[in-house]
């Protein structure tokens, strides 16, 4: 039988595994969005490794799209605007989803 203590760390062991490492969220970012602003990879990391969120089970590649769909949406965006005005959020997202793919989709072209 294990004491409180083992069972303590144990869980901090498992806590600690759910989190990624920021360089390999860089290099991921980096490797997949070769044309996203460093600034942006830094920032993007940063979050994806430091926000409280439990990314056990999740690949780096869907914390990565979710930091970035909601980041974008927040801050590059009227998203905010449109709520504040009345509107729904599943009509909110609907209309600036767009605009988040386009800037997304223009970091992942390949760079020739």
């Amino acid at each position: 039988m294990t004491s409180r203590r083992e069972q303590r760390r144990e869980r901090q062991r498992r806590r600690y595994k759910q989190w990624f490492h920021q360089y390999e969220v860089e290099y991921f970012i980096r490797d997949k969005y070769p044309r996203c602003p460093e600034f942006a990879v830094v920032r993007f990391a940063h979050h994806v490794c430091t926000d409280p969120k439990n990314w056990r089970g999740v690949s780096i590649a869907v914390a990565v799209d979710h930091v970035m769909q909601n980041m974008l949406r927040h801050q590059l965006t009227d998203y905010d605007q449109l709520l504040l005005v009345g509107v729904k959020r599943k009509e909110a997202r609907r209309r600036i989803q767009p605009r988040v793919d386009a800037m997304i989709m223009t970091w992942r072209a390949c760079a020739d």
